[in-house]
């Protein structure tokens, strides 16, 4: 450790041989959780003078979405665009005086744009920084081969679409590693899994090899932790008053070591939250088997992942475990399938819900007959909530009374000309319907194109990556072809359910035993469940089955709902399929990735033991009736 209290960035001197670079700790900054994060990300990780890179995540599938759309109207769009200017413009001198590396799938659909927007800034600032992309991630060249394989989308069994507007699979972190390797000052990915932006950095300056399972599965952890920026720092935590202020959220900093193990902290003086708690939370966030979390260089296990407070907002992270990479990649393809509208007004007064929500059915009639009139057919889908009236939360809702509520009004249809005349009529609420209506100024809603998400697997040998630095290939190195082995069933030990109760009990929401956090992939949800105390887990496996959590959820989820255990962390992970009305692109839902669904499960009524109504990690919350 350095004397400072920060641990020391190159090897000590008489230290053991390195197999990377020298280091024995990478220092990682995460900059960016989404396209459109926060602006002072980038000058307050700067600020600390002790990064070695710094990683933006921009990615999404609605992004890929918004980027499709991009480079339809143009083909030097496509790529997050501010991540290239002012971020990275007004950063660069500064990034580059210390020697920081940058990673980022900024690069979206259009890497090379995203790319040579990046060589134009470096030339206009007299910086001598090279740019490398990665590339092969573009399905589209090989479309009516993919179909002529007969792939099955991993949900519905359909087969690959016959028009997608674009197919991407998911690469992994190697490339990104041959990049820097070659010389890289900055590394721009289209489609990779989020993790790799910082497994890439670690597996060039450790050294690490395809074979090294334990240690890649803890590199994407780390990935895993630092990809979706300050949700690891106190952003969107449970137990949201522990956090001091929101103000200048500090982003998180992963200090890594050649071992696999690292720490997630952030810079000094910032705000936020980095314990135990804030870091559980993050790594239930999004995964689905934790035994088996699939990625292109490795399948991990994080099932007994072991957290440790390092001192003051650190936490160490450790016990991740590596299997064999899969023979097969995930890949998405997008198609328009229609059109879409959303609409909102303000309804106030006594019986805001109800009126907001006959105002809404009324709109939808009004217009379907404008639609007989032009020859038009129905709505594919239509979708009203009542916003503020808990509508979201179905036969579960407490505020049926409230007295403002947001109508919210989707519509899907193959037709733009049905939805525009939607767009047209729906301002006349405010007229004929009910009173205390109010747009809020927000204008009359546009249609835009409906997107349909399609996933399949298609086998790694099809999708090979292409390194190019400053427009020369650089070659990149090919793990074994053994290595590759499609992983045995997950065997889930699940941990022993508390008995039943022969004494006095009380009833509480499940907020009082856990914290939550919820996430989605596709049409599916999922909810991780950690106990705030490990005394509480018994009862968390008795009272918190699948089948009750399906049946709290069942106005929203229509598949199956799986259980997993994480006995590490003293949690369980719950999946829900088809829970999100067709996923992030194609739902009609004001919530359409599944975020309050964590919060709305800790409403679940559990019963506990009147005895430990006493302990000291029982969050104070009312008893239910």
């Amino acid at each position: 450790m350095a004397e400072d209290g920060m641990p020391d960035a190159e090897a000590p001197a008489g230290g053991p041989p390195s197999r990377g670079r020298g280091k024995d700790v990478v220092v990682i900054g995460g900059a960016a959780g989404m396209w459109g994060d926060a602006w002072h990300a980038t000058p307050q990780l700067l600020a600390t003078g002790r990064l070695n890179y710094l990683v933006y995540e921009t990615l999404a599938e609605i992004t890929m979405a918004i980027m499709t759309r991009a480079k339809q109207r143009s083909g030097e769009l496509g790529y997050a665009i501010d991540i290239v200017n002012p971020t990275l413009r007004d950063a660069l001198p500064e990034i580059h005086r210390q020697g920081i590396k940058v990673v980022t799938n900024a690069g979206g659909v259009n890497p090379q744009a995203c790319a040579d927007a990046l060589r134009a800034i470096a030339l206009e600032l007299d910086l001598p920084l090279k740019v490398a992309t990665v590339e092969g991630d573009d399905l589209m060249p090989q479309l009516a081969e993919l179909r002529a394989m007969g792939l099955e989308e991993i949900a519905r069994g359909t087969p690959v679409p016959e028009r997608p507007v674009s197919f991407n699979a998911y690469l992994g972190a190697m490339p990104i590693a041959d990049a820097l390797g070659a010389g890289a000052d900055i590394v721009i990915t289209g489609r990779c899994v989020d993790s790799a932006l910082v497994l890439g950095p670690l597996i060039h300056e450790f050294g690490w090899q395809a074979q090294d399972l334990d240690l890649l599965a803890q590199g994407s952890l780390a990935g895993h932790l630092l990809e979706c920026s300050t949700q690891v720092t106190g952003g969107l935590l449970t137990d949201w008053e522990e956090v001091p202020s929101w103000v200048d959220m500090g982003f998180p900093i992963g200090e890594c070591h050649r071992d696999g193990s690292f720490v997630i902290t952030k810079p000094p003086g910032s705000d936020g939250l980095v314990n135990v708690k804030t870091v559980t939370e993050q790594i239930l966030y999004e995964i689905g088997d934790p035994r088996r979390y699939m990625l292109p260089d490795v399948v991990c296990d994080f099932s007994d992942v072991e957290l440790v407070a390092d001192g003051h907002d650190r936490v160490r992270v450790a016990g991740a475990k590596g299997l064999p990479p899969p023979t097969t990649l995930k890949a998405c393809a997008l198609e328009q399938d229609g059109w879409r509208l959303t609409a909102m007004l303000m309804v106030g007064g006594r019986d805001a819900a109800a009126r907001a929500e006959r105002a809404g059915a009324a709109i939808l009639d009004r217009v379907r007959n404008l639609l007989g009139r032009y020859n038009l057919a129905d709505f594919r889908a239509t979708d009203i909530e009542a916003l503020g009236a808990e509508a979201s939360y179905g036969p579960n809702a407490r505020c049926r009374d409230t007295r403002e509520a947001m109508l919210k009004l989707a519509a899907h249809h193959d037709d733009r000309v049905a939805l525009d005349l939607l767009a047209r009529e729906f301002p006349s609420i405010g007229m004929s319907m009910a009173q205390g209506v109010t747009a809020g100024g927000a204008g009359r809603a546009k249609a835009t194109p409906f997107f349909r998400l399609h996933s399949f697997l298609v086998p790694r040998w099809l999708v090979p990556a292409r390194i190019l630095l400053d427009g020369q290939e650089v070659p990149g190195r090919s793990p074994p072809a053994d290595l590759y082995a499609d992983p045995p069933p997950s065997q889930d030990p699940d941990i022993a359910a508390a008995p039943a109760d022969d004494g006095e009990t009380v009833t509480v929401p499940l907020l009082a035993l856990a914290y939550a956090r919820s996430g989605d992939k596709g049409d599916v949800s999922n909810i991780g469940v950690a106990a705030r105390d490990a005394d509480f887990l018994p009862l968390i496996a008795r009272e918190v089955t699948a089948e009750k959590v399906h049946a709290f959820l069942a106005h929203l989820v229509e598949g199956p709902v799986l259980r997993y255990s994480l006995p590490g962390l003293a949690a369980f992970n719950f999946v829900l399929h088809r829970a999100l009305g067709g996923g992030g692109t194609a739902s009609l839902r004001y919530d359409p990735q599944g975020k309050g669904m964590g919060q709305m499960l800790l409403e679940m009524p559990v019963t506990i033991p009147a005895a430990l109504s006493d302990h000291r990690s029982l969050k104070p919350v009312a008893l239910l009736d």
